[in-house]
């Protein structure tokens, strides 16, 4: 029963909230396309003053592979998962999800691929894969372009969202799907 609600929930919470949106601007008199184009012309102009910063955080991901940094400490935390019942082929992309979108998302697809989208290992990737941005593009992308340097307190809160966001998606796919 508990499923089905989620299922349903799931399924109409999107297309609801867009239709309140509407209902909202409409309310409000908002011409909502030419709104939508504005910021389309922004966004734009954002995402070119990004690219510098997109370069040098899709280099150290890279250094980061290559070494065998990732690999490394995956081992090292796979015993501690493990006594908590946490499946250890969740780890990578707990720890990816952080540090890149995409590189999550080819962890999930992987996982998804093996695993199954229905098993409870796909199901817990699906949850963490839309549970949290990823910290550091937010912190080396969007705090770079507008000149933010230190950022050492939100790196804290950020990591420490991540961590939470991974055990809420395990305790709740746990009850849900366990």
């Amino acid at each position: 029963m508990l499923q089905f609600i989620v299922q349903s929930v799931a399924a109409w919470i999107i297309p609801v909230f867009i239709f309140i949106i509407l209902v909202y601007a409409a309310s409000k008199k908002v011409d909502v396309f030419d709104t939508f184009v504005e910021g389309a012309k922004e966004g734009f102009s954002t995402s070119v003053t990004l690219i510098p910063y997109l370069v040098a955080m899709l280099v150290a991901i890279g250094l980061l592979r290559a070494s065998g940094a990732i690999d490394l400490l995956i081992t090292l935390l796979a015993p501690l998962l493990t006594r908590f019942n946490v499946p250890g082929e969740i780890i990578p992309l707990a720890l990816m999800r952080p540090l890149s979108g995409s590189g999550a998302l080819g962890v999930t697809a992987e996982i998804l691929n093996s695993y199954g989208p229905d098993s409870f290992i796909g199901r817990l990737a699906s949850t963490m894969q839309g549970s949290t941005d990823t910290t550091f593009f937010v912190l080396t992308v969007y705090f770079g372009s507008v000149g933010i340097r230190k950022t050492r307190h939100a790196l804290s809160v950020g990591l420490l969202a991540d961590f939470t966001a991974f055990v809420a998606a395990v305790f709740i796919c746990s009850k849900v799907f366990g």
